[in-house]
This record gives C-alpha cells, sequence and structure tokens, in this order.
C-alpha cells in the first residue's frame, strides 16, 4: 500500500514534463521545478486521500481542532499564506510527522506523547509547514526525475520482498513508508532539514514561541531513540527506526548545535509555552496501538473491533500493520502473516486459496481451529522470478463472519520447514476473544497528575505498560535523569 502511494505521487510529478521556472518563496530565487503550485496542490489532495486511507485519521474532535487551529496560526505567518493549509493527527503510535506538498501537514498521536507543551508540538509542526514553504517536496521530485526511477524500483522492490517474508523486509518496509512519509521521495538532504529548522524556529518566534523549543523536541526524540536501543539491546535484538521521526530527520550533535545557533538569532520575550493548554488536550487521549487497530499485549494480539485473538510463541514479536498483523520469528527469516479477506474475495475458502495464493499445485484439508472452521492449503506457486516456492496457508471463517488469511512465510524452503512447529503453534492459537481476552485488551490512555513524593518508581506500580518507570520518564523528557517537582503536573498512562 505505501509502494503505491510513493508510486501514485511521484509519477503523476514526473509526467509534468521537463519542468518549469519556479520562484521560490523563500529564498526569492528562480528554481527549475517539474511541479509548479498548481501541480504541488493537486499531488498533495491525492496523496492525502491515501495517507487518511492508510493511516486512519484519530477520532477525536477536540485533539484534531487543536492541532489544526496551531498548524493554522502558524501558517498564517509563513511564507506560503495563500495555500489552503491542511493539518491532521493520524491514528497511529507511530512517533512521527511529515508533509506533503501543497500544504497537507501530518503529526501522529504517537508523537504528541513525547511532546511537553503547545510550543514543542508547534516546533514540530513548524518544521514541516517549513519543508512545504520552501517547496522541499517539488525540490525532491524534481531531482528524482533527473536521476530517474532507481529508487522507486527499489522501494517497490522492497514491499515486493516483504510480502515474501524475506528477511529485512520489516526494515525494508519501515524505508519505503518513510520514502512517503518524510515528504515525497526518500529523506531529504542536510541543507533542506536545516533550512526546515530555520523555518521552524522563525515561525515559532513569529507567533510567539522560543525558537529553543525545537531544541527541547529533539533532545526529547533523542531520548525516544536512546530507549528504543536500551530496550532492543535488553531484549536482544536489532534496533529499528521504522515510524521514527528522527529516522528521516538525521539528527547528530552538529545538527544540535546547528538548531541552537538558529534559534539564538531569534531575540524575544517567550514566556507562554502553552504547556497546561497542551496537557488538558492530550487528556484521554490514546496511547499505543488503539483498539480499532488491535492491541499488543506480551505475547497476545487482542482484536476487539473485529473480535479475534492470536498469541505469538515464545521469543516472537507481535508486528501490528496497517493491513496484515506479523508474528516474526527471532531471526526475521519466517513469519505468520494474517490478513482480512476483503469481501468481495467471498467466503469460500477454496475460491480464496485459488485467487488469492494463487498455487501451481497442492492439497487442501478441512480442519478446525479453536472451534472455528478452517481450510489449511499446502502447496507451491511462482514467485515474481518464476521460480517455484513453498506456501503454507489457512483460511479461517472467524468472528462476526469475517474470513482471515494466515500464511506461513519464509526466506527458504529450509527455513520454513525448521519454524514449522511454531508457526503451527501460532495459527492454532487463532481465537474468538474470551471474557479474559476482552479484559486484557482494555486500551492505554494519557492522563497527568500531580508528581509524588515517591517519584516515578510510585507512578510506574500503577501503570500497565511494560518498562513502566523508564517510560515515564521518558515520556516527561526526564530520561536522562532528573526529577520534576512535587505537585508538578506529569503525564502517566492508566487502563481504561
Amino acid at each position: 500500500m505505501r509502494a503505491s502511494l510513493f508510486s501514485g505521487v511521484l509519477v503523476g510529478a514526473l509526467l509534468a514534463g521537463c519542468g518549469t521556472s519556479v520562484v521560490n518563496p523563500v529564498t526569492g530565487q528562480a528554481e527549475r521545478s517539474v511541479m509548479d503550485e498548481k501541480t504541488e496542490i493537486a499531488e498533495g489532495q491525492k496523496a492525502h486521500q491515501q495517507v487518511l486511507q492508510e493511516y486512519g485519521v484519530y477520532n477525536n474532535p477536540p485533539v484534531q481542532a487543536y492541532v489544526n487551529a496551531l498548524g493554522q496560526r502558524l501558517a498564517a505567518h509563513s511564507h506560503r499564506t495563500q495555500l489552503q493549509w491542511h493539518f491532521t493527527v493520524l491514528d497511529t503510535p507511530e512517533i512521527n510527522a511529515f508533509a506533503l506538498p501543497g500544504g497537507y501537514v501530518y503529526v501522529t498521536r504517537g508523537i504528541m506523547a513525547y511532546m511537553d507543551s503547545e510550543a514543542d508540538l508547534a516546533g514540530v509542526i513548524g518544521h514541516e509547514i517549513g519543508h512545504v514553504t520552501a517547496r522541499h517536496g517539488a525540490q525532491r521530485a524534481t531531482s528524482e526525475q533527473n536521476a530517474g526511477l532507481g529508487v522507486l524500483a527499489a522501494s517497490v522492490l522492497g514491499a515486493l520482498l516483504e510480502s515474501q517474508g524475506i528477511t529485512g523486509a520489516g526494515k525494508m518496509a519501515g524505508q519505503v513508508s518513510q520514502t512517503v512519509a518524510a515528504g515525497y521521495v526518500a529523506s531529504y538532504g542536510r541543507d533542506q532539514e536545516l533550512q526546515a529548522d530555520a523555518l521552524g524556529a522563525e515561525y515559532l518566534a513569529r507567533n510567539g514561541f522560543d525558537p529553543r523549543n525545537m531544541i527541547d523536541v529533539i533532545k526529547v526524540l533523542k531520548d525516544q531513540e536512546r530507549f528504543a536501543a536500551d530496550q532492543a539491546q535488553s531484549e536482544g535484538r536489532a534496533v529499528s527506526t521504522q515510524g521514527s521521526w528522527l529516522a528521516s530527520h538525521p539528527s547528530n550533535d552538529q545538527r544540535l548545535a546547528a538548531i541552537t545557533q538558529l534559534a539564538s538569532q531569534h531575540k524575544g520575550n517567550y514566556t507562554d509555552e502553552g504547556r497546561d493548554r497542551y496537557q488538558r488536550t492530550i487528556q484521554g487521549m490514546a496511547f499505543g496501538e488503539s483498539a480499532d487497530q488491535g492491541l499488543s499485549r506480551g505475547r497476545n494480539y487482542y482484536h476487539p473491533a473485529l473480535g479475534f485473538a492470536v498469541t505469538a510463541p515464545a521469543s516472537w514479536q507481535i508486528q501490528n500493520g496497517a493491513d496484515k498483523l506479523s508474528l516474526v520469528n527471532p531471526a526475521h527469516d519466517a513469519a505468520l502473516v494474517v490478513r482480512l479477506v476483503p469481501a468481495q474475495a467471498g467466503k469460500d475458502p477454496a475460491t480464496i486459496i485459488r485467487d488469492v495464493i494463487k498455487p501451481t499445485q497442492g492439497r487442501s484439508e478441512s480442519a478446525s481451529i479453536n472451534g472455528l472452521q478452517a481450510m489449511r492449503f499446502l502447496g507451491t506457486r511462482q514467485d515474481a522470478q518464476g521460480q517455484s516456492q513453498p506456501v503454507a496457508a489457512t483460511v479461517i471463517r472467524g468472528p462476526k463472519d469475517n474470513v482471515y488469511l494466515l500464511q506461513a512465510l519464509a526466506k527458504d524452503s529450509a527455513t520454513l520447514q525448521r519454524t514449522e512447529g511454531p508457526l503451527r503453534e501460532a495459527e492454532g492459537s487463532f481465537r474468538a476473544m474470551t471474557a479474559q481476552d476482552s479484559a486484557a485488551a482494555r486500551p492505554w490512555l494519557l492522563r497527568t497528575v500531580p508528581y509524588p513524593r515517591g517519584g516515578f518508581a510510585e507512578l510506574a506500580n500503577a501503570s500497565p505498560i511494560t518498562s513502566a518507570e523508564r517510560q515515564l520518564r521518558l515520556i516527561n523528557g526526564y530520561y536522562g535523569g532528573g526529577e520534576p517537582k512535587p505537585g508538578q503536573t506529569v503525564k502517566v498512562v492508566y487502563t481504561h
């Protein structure tokens, strides 16, 4: 899905031809571009609908209204006030923000959980507005036309490999995602990032916010990156940057120094960071995965909206994607992938296997999995290169009369055979949610409380999240040490 968004937007831009001379609103200089402003807006509109379809809009009107009002306020003091700006909170725990040409800016509810004030969020939004006002997306599209379609081909290949369960597919999927999310094609260059930083600082100052909040934002996100690395190390796995704002916005010490210097150029009496307004806004906001998207709790995955649950084998990871659920082994070379079969595909298992799997040969057998009617298929099919590959798939009639396809994927036949036991174990755990499952599937929410004398350790005792004390320090900006003052409001995570 992400690869199709990328290709649709990019190819549309490339079809604009050899380009024309356009005056950059920020620099005032003419530059050759395949996208004039009208084309920027048109491409942004098309991609916007696909972004909403992929991520979903966070269903919280007060939060949406707050972010839109803040974004409109910043954009009104930008270099492109004539654009019709759109600011949207996406329903994903990814810690991310991005922009599309034509005035489309997105922040995730995931990144909002880590911001401490309105000024912090304004720093994130101002940076993304800067990418739009400086026409960075159009510049990237122009550069890609000059370079050819190599990046596009590589991204599509990554998506195809992911669908086949090849080693490193999760990383490839993340790279494809960031190709789109980072603002059109791959990540921006350092000069563009620094220019967006400078513009973000300028827009903050124009709106009465201290530009140094941009420094705080980068520090908060670097702490999040440290936390992810610490967690991965403690669990003996590689660090993943998928969905990370910093992954597409490189931030080293040199860049922090540059941001500090940029911020110091703006002088003013900046007193209101909007901390209380911001923390009132995020009261009750979902933290982590949402019930509509499914919830991971340890080795268990629950989808209350669809009514099913599944359990990963010991040491396997749960990867909750936009269009599929993957239970991935520690070596990342095998996975059980669970997909909801579209209604138009029908409910007949044999037809689904024929049309979705497209096998060349094999056999099917009826089965029952935790009382649910199922059909297992073992056989072969041709891959994209025309080579024969093994296929192990199961079609299950699940709760609420939905049909699911469970497919065992591995990098080769030997890996599929070696992981057959845990793959069957994972498949055999697919079930309609029980009362016990429903009790465990309560969502996590944010709220603010006065900081107690017992500190984060005391707050952690009442928190449902794993590594609670470390995570609470993280979302409050104290991962590197230090403590709030007793009575100061801090964010906590609780169970609804």
